[in-house]
């Protein structure tokens, strides 16, 4: 019996995240995986996703449930092996619909067709034994009996350094929230674009392709998507809708609108935040800089507004003897508030990570800061929710030159509430002294940072 499509997709998927550090969503998404079915592409894909992203989220309790059937140390099996382990046992752990068999043999035919026959003795013989003892576990419940951090870490299959400085900087029941947030698949937001003139006849052809909406629940021009594939509709082809966080979207909105005056964008690969800007502000000359040349490329495909010049550039030395209104730094963080979306990241991240990430935001910061004009504001953004990556970084490149302020975050939200931009009523939820401070688990969004940064004239 050959392997099935979406198990050996999941599996490739699987070793390019363990081996080259890739991330599993952009592969599930990279031209939906032509090797997948096409007569049954949609259930493949589902099947696919569903293995990929619960191995992620639950890796370490899948391989505490192995080695306690493991003869040889975890660590001492070839990559191919343990994720073929790790497949299998998440399926016969969580997954009712798959039988156990067919959990089994797959799993094992993936050893043999990794090249690895000598181990498939030694994975039958472990699979076989963990689907005798198979037992379905309410893990939200276990999550939520959690009484400190080092259950709450076993429960929720989160490193317990993390939950550790969770619990200490946002309290143990927001720390619970977000480990219990991490272990689900997030909804998919939306932003309806300026593109999009007509958002109700957009909805509506989404509606006619089977993609059903809900309304956005932290700004009012994003939507949520409830069910069906956006990514097949001709209103993604086309760039009039984007697949944007509703976090990630409001940081794009504290830049500013209709302005008519240079925007920096920092760091902008992927580009979804560029892209909004150039929708708010399309009279704007918009400067968008990423690193690497080959992620400059693909920003400038996705990106296609006329007032958007793409350069690939190192943010920590900006190319560029002209200073700006309105900058943006997005600024290459840990990722911590994506971990429902990216869960490779918690198996990936060290505490001493954090300290390198530090460095080069604050290089970047402070580069992007001599290119302000006088007057002018900048809006400094991770998806982290780590204060090392956040409020530290911010208050180390203030202390270091006086002619900067803090801006308080308020007024801007204030402002997009009266713009009807802003739909979340309780606008101290959303800030944390003058921060934007929204938190995965506690705000219907991933977890974000942002500062204003203004200059004096």
């Amino acid at each position: 019996m050959p392997v099935s499509p979406a198990r050996a997709t999941a599996f490739d998927i699987l070793l390019r995240v363990e081996q080259a550090d890739a991330y599993a969503s952009e592969l599930l998404h990279a031209s939906h995986r032509k090797e997948l079915s096409p007569a049954h592409h949609n259930l493949d894909h589902g099947l696919a996703t569903e293995l990929v992203m619960g191995v992620l989220r639950w890796r370490s309790s899948l391989d505490r449930r192995i080695g306690e059937h493991s003869s040889q140390p975890l660590e001492k099996l070839d990559a191919e092996v343990l994720t073929a382990l790790r497949l299998a046992t998440y399926q016969l752990e969580f997954l009712d619909r798959v039988p156990q068999r067919a959990a089994v043999h797959e799993s094992v035919e993936l050893v043999k067709r990794a090249r690895k026959r000598s181990a498939v003795p030694f994975v039958n013989a472990v699979l076989r034994k963990l689907a005798i003892g198979a037992a379905r576990h309410d893990r939200a419940k276990a999550i939520r009996d959690a009484n400190n951090v080092l259950e709450l870490s076993e429960a929720s299959a989160h490193p317990v350094w993390l939950v550790e400085r969770w619990a200490q900087y946002f309290g143990f029941d927001a720390a619970r929230r977000i480990c219990e947030h991490d272990q689900s698949a997030p909804e998919m937001a939306i932003r309806l674009g300026a593109l999009s003139l007509d958002r109700s006849s957009t909805e509506g052809e989404l509606e006619r392709h089977g993609v059903h909406l809900s309304p956005g629940r932290l700004l009012s021009s994003a939507r949520r998507v409830q069910s069906g594939d956006i990514t097949t509709t001709d209103a993604f082809r086309h760039g009039q809708i984007a697949i944007q966080d509703e976090a990630s979207q409001l940081v794009a909105l504290l830049v500013g609108r209709r302005m008519r005056t240079p925007i920096l964008d920092c760091c902008a690969a992927p580009g979804g935040k560029t892209r909004l800007i150039a929708e708010c502000n399309p009279d704007a000359a918009i400067i968008a800089m990423e690193l690497h040349p080959h992620r400059a490329r693909t920003l400038r495909k996705l990106v296609v507004a006329k007032n958007v010049e793409v350069i690939a550039a190192d943010a920590r030395q900006i190319p560029l003897s002209s200073h700006f209104d309105r900058i943006l730094v997005d600024a290459p963080c840990s990722g911590t508030g994506t971990l429902a979306r990216n869960p490779e990241i918690k198996w990936r991240l060290g505490p001493d990570d954090l300290a390198d990430l530090q460095a080069r935001q604050l290089a970047i910061l402070q580069s992007a800061m001599q290119h302000m004009q006088p007057g002018g504001r900048l809006v400094y953004s991770t998806c982290s929710l780590e204060p090392e990556e956040n409020s530290e970084v911010v208050e180390r490149s203030l202390a270091s030159d006086g002619s900067f302020c803090l801006l308080d975050c308020r007024a801007e939200l204030e402002l997009l509430r009266s713009q009807g931009e802003l739909a979340w009523e309780d606008i101290e939820s959303l800030v944390s002294g003058p921060y934007l401070r929204t938190i995965s688990g506690l705000h219907p969004c991933e977890g974000f940072f942002a500062a204003v940064i203004g200059k004096q004239s």
